[in-house]
């Protein structure tokens, strides 16, 4: 398992509370738009990061985690599998302390990779179903 109880908690409530959300668009029916959405309910700013750049729950959105600039705690990424690695590669090079992959979101050398640069990492889980069991 990529993730136990302890990271979790850790990434959730000790690395920070700006999270850049990866694959985020205005649109309501993407998993993306409503655990953003319950993220900011339990306090965290969420950054939204889609090629689009759009504003989403009152935040300004970039067009990638490189454009964003400000520090970011938590990299949250809503994208294939496939295109995860770079963009946990992406995170690292951000100066980041976390990266968390989603439900169904699994690459293991990424995050080998991740681990390696020192970084947190949570994958296959989804914040919006963890945080709420940590009775914050």
């Amino acid at each position: 398992m990529y993730g136990d109880e302890a990271t979790i908690r850790r990434i959730l409530t000790e690395l920070g509370d700006t999270w850049a959300v990866v694959g985020l668009s205005s649109n309501p029916s993407r998993a993306a738009y409503g655990v953003a959405r319950v993220l900011q309910r339990y306090g965290k700013r969420i950054v939204p990061v889609h090629p689009k750049a759009e504003t989403v729950h009152g935040e300004r959105g970039y067009a990638s985690l490189a454009d964003i600039p400000f520090d970011v705690d938590v990299v949250d990424v809503f994208v294939n599998s496939g295109l995860a690695g770079a963009v946990a590669d992406e995170a690292v090079a951000k100066g980041s302390r976390a990266v968390w992959f989603q439900l169904g979101v699994v690459d293991t050398a990424a995050y080998e990779r991740t681990r390696a640069a020192g970084l947190e990492m949570v994958m296959d889980r989804c914040p919006a179903i963890e945080i709420p069991l940590l009775s914050l």
